[in-house]
């Protein structure tokens, strides 16, 4: 019986790979995800991958492509650091209470209502432009709020395996009326040590495929820095609406899911 998890090495394989690592260190660039949103399905569906081994190879995979995006980010001043820091702790434990509460919740209605979600999320990115001028400053009411937003995108990762950004972008944007740049940068950082942790554990238990995050994660790096510049030229409406796209996508992506898990029911 042929392992679809673990492809052959061949041609192909590479070429998907890399691929893949062009498209998500894009996408990563330009609106401050991890591109995993990108990587899991295309590897699903290209090579093969089962869902868990392709969730544990983009994880892998986003350490290398959210360390440039923050360094070129970080070139022109666009990256909170403690925030960032401060948002992956919150976001290590939230992800241990995602994993509890997963057996304990249906998978079918959390879908639905995180597309309830982004639906609302597109919809006020019409509304609130960003100022590039905004900082993202950390005061007694702000230190508390990004734990807590830390942590509830930790459990919806836990619960749901999707990315930080997806939920820590938009909460910036619209909530802390951050700059949709810094919004992006200390997204990428805050992914870095978040992505390590899960990383370390995946290994230990053999759910990723190193060939594959290498070829992913070192092709992403040559696209995100152009992701990065891309977003720094173009107006903050304009990215609002790139990225309510993108949204558009991530929305359709959990609505089929959810779909799919209430037939099997």
């Amino acid at each position: 019986m042929i392992d679809t998890a673990r492809p052959t090495r061949s041609a192909r394989f590479f070429i998907v790979c890399i691929a893949v690592g062009l498209l998500a260190g894009l996408m990563s660039g330009l609106f401050g995800v991890g591109g995993g949103t990108v990587i899991v399905p295309l590897l699903v569906l290209a090579l093969g991958f089962d869902q868990r081994f392709a969730a544990g190879t983009s994880l892998a995979a986003i350490v290398p492509t959210a360390s440039v995006g923050v360094i070129t980010y970080a070139v022109d001043g666009h990256v909170a650091w403690i925030p960032a820091l401060i948002l992956a702790a919150g976001a290590v434990g939230g992800a241990q209470i995602g994993t509890w509460l997963l057996p304990k919740l249906s998978q079918t209605a959390l879908r639905w209502s995180f597309v309830a979600f982004l639906v609302a999320v597109i919809v006020s990115l019409y509304f609130v432009i960003p100022s590039r001028d905004a900082e993202l400053e950390l005061t007694w009411i702000t230190g508390p709020g990004l734990l807590v937003l830390g942590v509830v995108t930790g459990i919806l990762a836990g619960l749901l395996g999707v990315g930080g950004g997806i939920i820590v972008v938009p909460a910036l944007l619209l909530l802390f009326g951050t700059s949709d740049l810094i919004a992006r940068g200390t997204s990428l950082l805050m992914m870095i040590p978040t992505a390590i942790s899960g990383t370390v554990g995946n290994l230990r238990r053999s759910n990723v495929d190193l060939v594959a995050a290498a070829c992913v994660g070192v092709a992403a790096c040559t696209t995100t820095a152009l992701g990065a510049s891309l977003a720094k030229l173009v107006d903050p409406f304009v990215g609002n609406v790139l990225f309510s796209i993108f949204l558009v996508f991530i929305a359709t992506q959990m609505a089929v899911k959810a779909v799919r898990g209430r037939h099997q029911r």
